[in-house]
């Protein structure tokens, strides 16, 4: 690692350590992800060079999928027969919430092909390339899918929060340690989960293996509190650095137009949220965040850290990855269509 690479990530934990502290005085809710968050946030706002290396937040992503996939049990087979209805749900939910989102982009200035990409909700890497290639502008579809991963992560903990109250003390009793053996596979998990071409392999490949082990009852990753909130600074900080370099005045732009955008997004996502409620019977919480437009990785962790049906939730998410991983060549091809015809 260079110098200044090592400084900007010894700067990076370091602020992130502090708004960690700061949150956790206060009492808000996902302390160590969220403090790390804002606060690398912040100063990249203010010009500092903060950043986390990607095999870093590749190895903390690892840590979250095993801790997710030991979620599994032998039961849950006995619930997979109730979710080809949210699956349907989720798809048609996310159609609608992309066409919004992009309706909204289009009235501030995109062109259509990067305010379709932009407004997908997943996959942010491979609809950044594919917008780009069907003649979009790859930094505004970059930028709008960050900050949408951003504003859900911050804005659902506080929700849930107000909803459904503080946890109490014995909610947060520390689970006992087990299986830490499991961090060892990572570094042969990782790279067999590149050959595969798994998306996002750094957290599927550990969470499929994780879930094999679980689900036949052999082993299951269990981690500290101070071990959890160890993955938390790490993942929060990385996600709080990726906008350095960016001036304030731009970021104050792009940050108000993807405010709208997400908020719409939410709005239209809550409603099928609702349905998945009503008519499958998960709870509200858990379906709103099967369903929010944020990345796998990040939803993932709230999943796990706010205790909040992590299968479900994960399960949700992969399949809205996977579907717009299929579906976006042919939209793709759709869009280079129209825009050579225009």
């Amino acid at each position: 690692m260079e110098r200044s690479a090592g400084v900007g990530l010894v700067r990076s934990l370091a602020i992130g350590a502090l708004g960690g502290a700061l949150f956790h005085l206060l009492g808000l809710p996902l302390a160590w992800m969220l403090g790390p968050l804002v606060a690398n946030l912040v100063a990249s706002a203010r010009g500092l060079d903060v950043r986390v290396p990607e095999g870093l937040r590749e190895a903390l992503l690892g840590v979250l999928g095993l801790v997710l996939g030991s979620q599994v049990t032998p039961e849950l087979a006995a619930r997979v027969v109730d979710w080809p209805l949210s699956m349907a749900l989720l798809l048609a939910g996310v159609a609608a919430s992309t066409a919004v989102a992009a309706a909204w982009y289009r009235r501030c200035g995109f062109d259509s092909v990067s305010a379709w990409f932009a407004s997908a909700p997943g996959a942010m890497t491979a609809m950044i390339l594919m917008g780009e290639k069907c003649g979009g502008d790859p930094q505004r579809i970059a930028i709008a899918q960050s900050l949408r991963i951003l504003l859900v992560v911050l804005w659902l903990p506080p929700l849930f929060w107000l909803w459904e109250g503080a946890p109490s003390p014995a909610a947060e009793a520390a689970a006992p340690v087990a299986h830490l053996w499991m961090l060892l596979a990572l570094p042969l998990l990782v790279p067999l989960g590149r050959r595969l071409r798994l998306p996002t392999p750094s957290l599927l490949a550990p969470l499929l293996f994780a879930a094999l082990l679980s689900g036949f009852d052999i082993a299951s990753l269990e981690l500290s509190e101070w071990g959890m909130n160890l993955m938390l600074w790490g993942l929060g900080s990385a996600i709080g650095s990726r906008f350095r370099g960016l001036s304030r005045a731009r970021f104050g732009r792009y940050l108000a137009e993807a405010a709208v955008a997400t908020l719409l997004a939410l709005v239209v996502l809550a409603l099928f949220a609702e349905l998945i409620h009503r008519l499958v019977g998960v709870p509200r919480d858990v379906a709103l965040l099967a369903l929010a437009p944020g990345g796998i990785g990040e939803m993932a962790i709230l999943a796990v850290a706010l205790e909040i049906d992590p299968v479900f939730v994960a399960f949700h998410h992969l399949l809205r990855m996977i579907a717009l991983m299929l579906v976006a060549p042919f939209w793709a091809r759709w869009l280079q269509r129209r825009v050579a015809d225009g």
